[in-house]
């Protein structure tokens, strides 16, 4: 019998802020971090805006000497982790090492570095290359780093599955502690592509919103003048426990993970397919893993991207999934307010489900004006609304075809 996973802390690092009930309440609010950016100069390029962390610091978290090891994507990981580890009451130096673990995903890793350490050695030669380097770029540095500040001996692992990293992380997470291999984890995930290469490559694609004139209306999920995503940053982090672990140490408990489903489109390396097929599987998929029926399902934190075809795609995959229920179904895109966090976008994304959890509150969707025949489902546009929530379904999907969908819920009953 699988073991129950419920969890007890949460953090997040976004383009709104890091302390998360002030992030909540601007999510709630209709707020938006999408704006000029400022990091770097943007003049020649074709987008200049985007879901920047501002006036970033990691004082009080890294000690001043480590800062120039970690990456920014790895600077986002450790706060993130950091503030969810404080938030569940944790006292590693009291838990058995090797039954505590870490999981989290990126899906592009240390881009900062590549580009800076690329032109430091066109530049300069190979000798002023850092020798911090490769532990910078690399894609699993994030779940290293907090396995190193917490002395965890257990599973330790990173996802690379573009936008679905997260998801897939935290799914992967979730199994462990059923299946018995782990107690405790740390996963979820972390994003820093706000580079010159990560914010040129996007637009090369034409993947972006080109709405230089009102960055904070571009991010537009399932609005029939959507244009694009809109490249954000960030980190979201949880920490998982076994049931009995957790209620042994009196943790305070948000929600419990239900279900867990994955799936490939089989198709194309960047456009989902049409009819949401893999999308609809993995829905599917967590909704059987859940042992739910799909009416059970009160809100819905879709992907919406903000893109023509992957808000329709995922439109159509969710009719097939819940049938008449999609249109009672709450459904809302938070990366409206953020941007697209890319490998980031399900940790932050399953946070803010927990917290719609607990507080009876539907995120809305902002920049919702214009009706999409193609998209007619209820996407909470502009407002939040109250609504009680027993289960909530998050969904990520990324390039590769990847698809990802968790489940969460209240705690029910006593073990």
């Amino acid at each position: 019998m699988k073991r129950r996973v419920v969890v007890t802390g949460i953090g997040a690092v976004t383009s709104l802020g890091c302390r998360i009930d002030e992030l909540w309440t601007r999510i709630c609010n209709g707020e938006s971090g999408v704006r000029m950016l400022q990091r770097f100069d943007t003049s020649r390029f074709r987008v200049r805006f985007g879901g920047e962390v501002p006036d970033w610091s990691v004082n009080g978290y890294v000690a001043p000497k480590d800062v120039k090891k970690l990456d920014r994507c790895v600077q986002f990981a450790m706060v993130a982790g950091i503030d969810a580890v404080k938030d569940s009451g944790l006292d590693f130096s009291k838990e058995k090492p090797f039954r505590c673990g870490a999981i989290v995903g990126s899906g592009i890793g240390g881009l900062e570095t590549i580009e800076i350490q690329h032109s430091r050695l066109l530049d300069k030669g190979p000798d002023k290359v850092s020798a911090f380097t490769i532990p910078k770029l690399m894609a699993n540095a994030a779940s290293g780093q907090l396995s190193i500040q917490y002395g965890l001996r257990g599973l330790n692992t990173a996802v690379v599955t573009a936008c679905a990293s997260a998801t897939n992380a935290i799914g992967d997470a979730m199994r462990a502690i059923q299946y018995d291999d782990a107690d405790v984890m740390i996963t979820g995930g972390t994003e820093a592509a706000i580079t010159p290469m990560g914010l040129s490559g996007f637009a090369a694609m034409r993947a972006l919103s080109e709405r230089n004139d009102d960055p904070a209306a571009a991010s537009r999920p399932f609005d029939a003048d959507r244009d694009g995503f809109v490249l954000g940053e960030g980190a979201g982090i949880l920490v998982l426990e076994e049931l009995q672990h957790a209620k042994a140490r009196n943790a305070h408990i948000y929600a419990e993970l239900l279900g867990y489903g994955a799936s490939a489109d089989g198709g194309h390396i960047t456009q989902p397919d049409k009819s949401g097929v893999g999308a609809t599987h993995a829905m599917a998929l967590a909704l059987h893993n859940a042992r739910l029926d799909p009416s059970e399902i009160d809100y819905i934190n879709a992907h919406g991207t903000s893109t023509p075809l992957g808000d329709q795609a995922e439109t159509t995959a969710v009719k097939t999934v819940f049938g008449q229920h999609a249109r009672k179904v709450s459904i809302s895109s938070t990366k409206s307010h953020l941007g697209h966090l890319l490998g980031a976008s399900g940790g932050v994304e399953l946070v803010f489900c927990v917290l719609a959890l607990r507080d009876g509150v539907i995120p809305p969707t902002i920049n919702y004006h214009t009706p999409d025949p193609l998209c007619d489902l209820d996407y909470t546009p502009n407002q939040a609304q109250e609504r009680k929530i027993n289960v909530a379904m998050s969904n990520s999907f990324g390039f590769g075809g990847h698809n990802g969908s968790i489940i969460i819920g209240r705690l029910r009953g006593t073990v």
